[in-house]
């Protein structure tokens, strides 16, 4: 298993990042290593909505199947994923001072024996890391320029 966690402050409130993250269709709009999403549920929000993303990392694809385990307006999403890569993972917002966010995304994921099981989460904690840094880089230039 790898536990992995990246955090950035964002300079606006919880409810306005929120209102930047609840339509999960447009997390591509910000996250580099997603691809494309679909839904495979009827809900689009909240607890219960179930979804593919088509992900990409290095020349690795795979399509992660996903579902939101929980779903509190301006503070936190979880997410199990269900597919090749298995965890669990979520979005925590914490307001700070100045009207600003603590953003914070933190993954357990756990790796196939072909992708090299606890030796491969090993490796790829580190890219994904840097790749989750970027996406919250840009998940805050998207909502702090709106």
């Amino acid at each position: 298993m790898s536990a992995i966690e990246v955090t950035t402050v964002i300079g606006i409130p919880p409810d306005e990042v929120w209102r930047h993250i609840d339509d999960i269709a447009t997390h591509t709009d910000w996250m580099a290593d997603a691809e494309a999403i679909r839904f495979t549920s009827d809900r689009r929000r909240g607890t219960g909505t179930t979804f593919e993303c088509d992900t990409k990392v290095g020349p690795l694809r795979l399509t992660d199947q996903m579902a939101i385990t929980a779903w509190v307006p301006g503070r936190l999403m979880g997410v199990r994923h269900e597919g090749i890569v298995t965890g669990s993972g979520q979005f925590t917002l914490e307001p700070v001072s100045g009207g600003r966010t603590r953003f914070t995304w933190a993954e357990e994921l756990v790796f196939p024996w072909w992708m090299g099981g606890r030796v491969g989460a090993a490796i790829g904690a580190p890219v994904l890391r840097r790749i989750w840094r970027a996406n919250l880089d840009r998940l805050r230039d998207l909502t702090e320029s709106s």
